[in-house]
């Protein structure tokens, strides 16, 4: 009775703690944050700089003395520190704690990270300012984000493919009957156009660019309006170390990423050959799910489907489906005791 009465007057947070982005949802105002997860720090004394869309802009750009960092790398917290801070400026950005109590915090993890990395997590939310603090795990969270009845003695397949970890997962009656967290996704697909413009066209690119060349003209699976497409990329000649502008094709992209899309394509598999017979019938009449960035790439819906033979349904605004799932069991506590771990 005490915790719901004090929930009156705290603005309760889900956060999505992603690789890439950092989405935060305040309970009944709905998405209030959408910000890189890139911290600058001045590296002498430690100092936080700038954090979010301000610090990814000085990435490859800063002096010796400053750093601009990302502090989770495949889903987890490769620097405590630094991702405090983040979470520590998110918090305090949204809510404002003069005049109202701690909040209470949902935060969105991948299913694969190890109890070493949930306590990361926890204490870095706990430091940031959090009353009290639960964990959901993140195809859960996508699921209930994208509207999927979770609750119901049905099979229900999410795949949310993010920055750092791609997610898949079989769900019915409020649990995961099975799952596969992959560390390869969008960053996997960015890092693998960088080495194919390196190797083929000798020209050293930033993560920015690789980023702008896959949402630009990227492909899992030949688009006709693409095709014969191409994007003028700059970056400096591995030969004579001077700037350089080249063109890539949209099919040298498609060619590029075809071993991180493999991988998902496999981890899909792999998943349904799990599936008990009577979940697996329910999912030849509903399909899968695709969430996260990911899902954003062009024809990677109908590749799955050709794949699998199963329906492929993106959800709505993929990009968000994440904290909308979050912040959903924050409106429904009955809910969040259900889904979130321990």
């Amino acid at each position: 009775m005490l915790s719901r009465f004090i929930g009156l007057f705290s603005r309760d947070l889900a956060i999505d703690l992603g690789t890439a982005n950092t989405l935060v949802y305040v309970k009944g105002k709905g998405i209030v944050l959408r910000e890189p997860s890139v911290v600058a720090v001045e590296k002498n004394k430690g100092q936080v700089l700038a954090v979010g869309d301000e610090a990814k802009r000085m990435l490859g750009r800063t002096p010796s003395n400053i750093v601009a960092t990302r502090p989770l790398r495949d889903g987890v917290i490769t620097d405590f520190e630094v991702t405090e801070a983040m979470l520590n400026y998110f918090i305090r950005r949204v809510h404002n704690r003069r005049g109202f109590v701690r909040p209470r915090v949902v935060i969105a993890i991948p299913s694969g990270i190890t109890p070493v990395e949930k306590r990361a997590v926890r204490d870095s939310a706990e430091s940031a300012g959090a009353r009290e603090i639960y964990l959901i795990e993140q195809p859960m969270a996508a699921a209930i984000g994208a509207g999927l009845p979770i609750q119901d003695p049905v099979g229900n397949m999410i795949v949310d493919i993010g920055g750092g970890t791609t997610e898949v997962a079989i769900i019915s009656l409020s649990g995961i009957v099975y799952s596969q967290s992959l560390r390869v996704a969008g960053d996997e697909l960015d890092e693998a156009i960088l080495a194919y413009t390196k190797k083929k066209h000798q020209l050293l690119i930033g993560e920015r660019s690789a980023e702008r060349v896959k949402i630009e003209i990227g492909s899992a699976y030949p688009i006709p309006e693409l095709e014969n497409g191409y994007i003028e990329v700059k970056g400096r000649d591995l030969r004579e170390g001077v700037p350089k502008v080249v063109q890539i094709t949209s099919e040298e992209v498609r060619e590029a990423i075809q071993g991180p899309i493999n991988e998902i394509l496999n981890a899909v598999k792999e998943t349904l050959e799990q599936v008990p017979p009577e979940l697996s019938a329910d999912l030849a009449d509903r399909g899968i799910v695709l969430a996260g960035g990911g899902a954003l790439l062009r024809g990677l819906d109908h590749l799955i489907s050709e794949f699998t033979g199963l329906p492929v349904i993106p959800a709505e605004d993929p990009l968000t489906t994440v904290v909308r799932g979050a912040g959903r069991v924050l409106e429904e506590l009955d809910l969040l005791k259900k889904v979130s771990i321990t």
